[in-house]
């Protein structure tokens, strides 16, 4: 039985460790193709920090700690911004059962993700998916209002040419250049501007047999 139990614990340790070597060592989209993808001109970012609730983030998002962790790192900045308690991936996790290894193991779909941000507010937190583009438009029309906040998943393929799904808050939207600001919580990414359609068509993707989609808090 020891012996049983001293193999099963081996076997959990290099699954564990074998899923850390996969989420560090997964193919990076390089900074020419990410600066080339996305709209980040000075002026346009500082108009953007400016916006209601990208204001409430202070400038700035706290990062993911790990690849597998976008989803955490997004519920914690949203509730940052908004003067909740928990406010670090960790306290988000907490008597979740989630992502329990330190890695969200095949990352957190966005019904999982709900159900992380239900855990620490009394603000109801809706899953909108199979949206049309005029459906999204009304919601992106709706990102400024300091109220309400939402968390975007998208597949960076279509954006970046590569890479897999991801969340992120959203910090606004400018509606006179229909641009969507995304606070990509990913370092090697950072926040960035992107046309709604093109936004749109990264959220409009399948991650296993559901469609993406957004995340909204209010």
């Amino acid at each position: 039985m020891k012996r049983r139990l001293i193999a099963g614990l081996a076997v959990c340790a290099g699954l564990i460790g074998g899923a850390a070597i996969l989420l560090t060592s997964r193919p990076v989209v390089s900074t020419q193709a990410i600066e080339t993808s996305v709209i980040r001109t000075p002026d346009l970012m500082e108009r953007a920090w400016r916006l209601p609730v990208a204001a409430s983030f202070g400038s700035s998002v706290t990062f993911q700690s790990n690849a597998s962790r976008c989803g955490p790192a997004s519920i914690a900045n949203v509730f940052r911004s908004l003067g909740e308690e928990e406010t670090t991936e960790a306290k988000v996790l907490e008597d979740t059962g989630k992502c329990w290894t330190g890695f969200c193991i095949i990352g957190l779909t966005l019904d999982e993700l709900a159900e992380v941000a239900r855990a620490h507010t009394g603000r109801k937190v809706s899953v909108l998916r199979d949206l049309t583009p005029e459906q999204f438009h009304e919601h992106m029309r709706h990102a400024n209002e300091p109220d309400r906040r939402y968390v975007v998943n998208f597949s960076r393929k279509p954006i970046f040419g590569g890479g897999a799904g991801h969340h992120s808050p959203i910090g606004g939207y400018m509606e006179a250049g229909d641009l969507v600001f995304v606070l990509d919580v990913n370092e090697n990414y950072r926040p960035w501007l992107i046309k709604r359609d093109r936004l749109f068509e990264a959220m409009n993707t399948l991650d296993g047999d559901r469609t993406r989609g957004l995340l909204l808090i209010e």
